[in-house]
């Protein structure tokens, strides 16, 4: 079995996934990403072979179960052991509550909270062999804050939360530790940033958040963390 530890990250083609498996990488991980179709993996791929980072990658929708465990199971066996799993997929439908789609809502719900549950079920027992390992799920101060539009990708993250915090209790006396990360407003494509997002926090920032839970001492576990940008514009 190698030594040298290994990370997953799914959604890691862009924004805060990219970013986290860069950060990782910097940590001395092997990292392989997920993204949902063959052609954005291997985009990502061929970039990140330019810069020198010999990352793994595989097509995972993170709304299939099947999916999610190739995905974990496909990293355990060619790293030889799964040490982080960063469920960082999302999407996001938004509008009145009575004019979304149900198609919609569904594709949501299975995204952000159905897919990181595939994906931590599949990875426990992969972490429990091996002595324990850390789970991050990278969820929103959406989890918390409700919004006008945001009944769809509200009721994810609140679920996500509730999922992550609930499985926490389950998982740390088998040594897996998992925390949520809850950003506010990030400057990525997913965020919508228009003009001036320099007030806006950095996928970086996310990224730095969870490298900070991953080195966080064994004996105890940040389980949330709320990741604000520092000023934001006066209302």
């Amino acid at each position: 079995m190698s030594n040298q530890r290994v990370a997953v990250v799914t959604g890691g083609t862009r924004g805060i996934g990219e970013a986290v498996a860069r950060r990782l990488a910097a940590e001395g991980f092997r990292v392989f990403i997920s993204g949902r179709t063959d052609d954005s993996v291997r985009k990502a791929l061929a970039r990140f072979e330019k810069e020198g980072l010999g990352f793994g990658g595989f097509a995972a929708d993170a709304r299939r179960e099947e999916d999610q465990k190739r995905l974990v199971e496909s990293a355990a066996r060619e790293g030889g052991r799964l040490d982080v799993l960063v469920n960082n997929a999302g999407i996001g439908h938004f509008g009145p509550v009575d004019q979304l789609d149900p198609e919609k809502f569904r594709e949501v719900l299975e995204t952000n909270l159905f897919g990181p549950f595939y994906a931590v079920r599949h990875a426990a027992p992969l972490m429990r062999k091996t002595g324990g390992g850390f789970i991050v799920n990278v969820a929103s101060l959406a989890s918390v804050n409700p919004f006008a539009g945001g009944a769809a990708y509200n009721a994810s993250k609140f679920g996500l939360l509730g999922f992550s915090e609930a499985a926490m209790l389950d998982l740390r006396h088998d040594g897996i530790r998992m925390a949520t990360v809850l950003p506010g407003s990030v400057a990525t494509e997913f965020g919508h940033a228009r003009g001036d997002a320099a007030w806006m926090l950095a996928p970086e920032d996310v990224a730095e958040a969870v490298a900070d839970l991953v080195r966080f001492p064994g004996r105890a576990i940040a389980s949330r963390i709320d990741l604000r940008p520092s000023r934001p514009p006066k209302k």
